[in-house]
């Protein structure tokens, strides 16, 4: 993370002037492109576990009784594969053995002859999470009662959240954990010198699993303190900005609040790999993470070896997973490419999912579908892809709410090339300086970001699975203009996959976008307006089995079954609605 150490300072002494300050105001919201008003009681409904293991029963829980006639009905891709009714506020529903599936299940009434949602969740069946990644982040180490940890981790749960990025929690870069595996430290101070206590980290950790989500340890894969000699680290293992080296290359950081500057080492020496590999095995002991979440910060310039050799550090990536794989064969890998630096050897490495930190010149909406559509091509289609990409940046300097907009526009662009959005931890993430928590998600945010993750996770096949990106012939009349992607302000983005015998068409709405930057610094992305009964055709030279809709920005990412004609090579019908992020499938005979 590139900037995070010369962020941590400006927080720290930005938290001394914003303390007492009010809030900004909600964003104005106009027409019908307001949040609708919300029931006073309305159904809400979670899941035990983040994802499950093929032949797992699923333990649902609502929030109170329903109402005679309420049903559940289970669907795969739109197609109900299994209902029934609901008569208490807990329940289990067993889903079929394939791995690696996503379900929807809905939870609806009968009303006047239409079926009435009254709630949805998503369902992940897969094996080994870091097929379908859905990453979040842990900050904070204080001494923590088991409730309060059981709350942030519920809550992760509820978001479908299966791997938690454990960001600064070690003790020293070269020695991440305080003490021995046998005999660790009960608390110890982190890089700027906060608390840190072994019974929360090893308390998250354990909780985290209890619902089926991994833990990974963060570390610089080459940050040394200064008093690495002393604990073992050689001269001869330092990168250098001279061929004599005379000197080391190091992050500067101001002392305090910082214990030291970071000093650089050669993550292709094989007598550093080797030492990192016996302290991270001292952490494997006492704590059971499931795996190393590898950092870097970025290009660095001109390096040298200790011998005088020039290094091309996103060369020395590859090599030093190679080892961490070796060592530990049955963890998981992934690292960070700070702005894609060293992403095409780190996707030839054994990582298990691609993992990006998304900095200038990439700020269009644009560029974030590029990444991970880069990542795909780099990983040869087999790993799925992470953006840390952090919104509203700069109004997270001070106190006060995300725009929910700038939110829910960049995790469509990201949800809808298939990659996924590392931001929910304690709070949302703002800042590459995760404990930074000044801004705060506006309820509307929290209930949106609820459907977009159901979504997320029950349409995985169409959305992270295999298929290759298109441009569909699909055209409208009347007040909406169409483009194909990439996205152009004024205009509905249509991006188009072919997934088997499916067609996705992704409709992403910019008509009333301020700007198609998407961190937006100073939250100024206007809400858009909800549009209905959106004639589409689409041109096709096979036949139509059926037509089928789904979004996230209404009745909670249900699917639904479109009529439409077909006359040739021209398919005509109406989408029902399109506020953010609509989604059409086109099945075929």
């Amino acid at each position: 993370m590139v900037k995070k150490y010369r962020y941590i300072m400006v927080f720290l002494l930005s938290i001394l002037i914003m303390v007492g300050c009010g809030s900004t105001s909600p964003e104005k919201k106009g027409g019908n492109g307001e949040t609708p008003s919300q029931n006073n009681n309305p159904i809400t409904v979670s899941t035990d576990k983040a994802e499950y293991n093929p032949g797992e029963a699923v333990t649902f829980t609502i929030n109170r009784s329903p109402s005679s006639g309420t049903m559940v009905r289970y669907k795969h891709l739109g197609e109900i594969i299994d209902q029934s009714s609901v008569t208490g506020t807990s329940w289990q529903w067993t889903p079929p053995s394939d791995d690696f599936t996503g379900y929807m299940a809905e939870i609806y009434q009968q009303q006047n002859g239409n079926d009435k949602i009254l709630a949805t969740i998503g369902i992940d069946i897969s094996s080994t999470w870091t097929k379908f990644p859905r990453y979040g982040f842990l900050s904070r180490y204080p001494k923590m009662q088991q409730s309060a940890i059981d709350s942030v981790v519920q809550n992760l749960n509820r978001y479908h959240i299966n791997g938690l990025q454990f960001y600064d929690w070690h003790y020293k870069h070269h020695q991440p954990l305080a003490g021995t595996g046998d005999n660790p430290d009960s608390v110890w101070k982190d890089i700027s010198n906060t608390d840190v206590y072994f019974s929360t980290v090893s308390s998250y950790i354990n909780t985290a699993h209890k619902h089926n989500i991994r833990a990974m340890f963060y570390n610089l894969i080459y940050g040394a303190l200064d008093d690495a000699a002393s604990d073992g680290v050689q001269t001869q293992w330092y990168l250098y900005t001279d061929q004599n080296h005379n000197t080391k290359k190091k992050f500067a950081l101001p002392s305090p609040p910082f214990k030291s500057d970071i000093y650089l080492l050669d993550p292709s020496n094989t007598g550093w790999q080797n030492y990192i590999i016996k302290q991270d095995q001292q952490v494997y002991e006492a704590l059971d993470f499931d795996g190393y979440h590898m950092d870097q910060l970025g290009d660095q310039g001109t390096l040298y070896a200790y011998d005088g050799s020039p290094v091309n550090l996103a060369q020395t990536f590859q090599p030093f997973i190679k080892a961490m794989k070796q060592a530990n064969p049955n963890k998981q890998l992934v690292m960070n490419a700070v702005n894609q630096y060293g992403q095409s050897g780190i996707a030839n490495a054994p990582t298990d999912f691609l993992y990006t930190e998304v900095w200038s010149p990439q700020d269009k909406y644009g560029d974030l579908a590029k990444i991970i559509k880069d990542n795909n091509s780099f990983g040869n289609g087999q790993k799925n892809s992470v953006l840390a990409a952090y919104v509203n940046y700069d109004l997270a300097n001070q106190h006060g709410y995300f725009n929910t907009p700038s939110v829910l526009f960049t995790d469509a662009v990201i949800f809808a090339f298939g990659g996924d959005h590392l931001e929910l931890g304690e709070h949302m993430l703002g800042k590459e300086y995760f404990p930074n928590d000044n801004l705060a998600m506006r309820e509307d945010l929290k209930d949106a970001l609820v459907s977009y993750y159901d979504f997320l996770t029950a349409y995985e096949n169409l959305l992270r699975g295999e298929g290759t990106f298109n441009s569909p012939e699909v055209s409208t009349y009347g007040d909406l203009t169409l483009n194909q992607w990439p996205p152009q302000q004024g205009n509905v983005s249509v991006v188009g996959k072919k997934v088997g015998n499916r067609e996705v068409i992704h409709l992403l709405n910019f008509t009333d976008a301020s700007t198609m930057n998407w961190r937006d610094n100073n939250g100024s992305q206007p809400y858009p307006y909800g549009h209905k009964d959106i004639p589409l055709t689409f041109n096709t030279d096979k036949q139509v089995a059926k037509v089928w809709y789904a979004t996230p920005d209404n009745e909670m990412g249900a699917s639904k079954e479109l009529e439409f004609t077909q006359s040739g090579n021209k398919v005509s019908f109406t989408l029902p609605f399109l506020k953010y992020w609509s989604m059409v499938v086109i099945e075929f005979k």
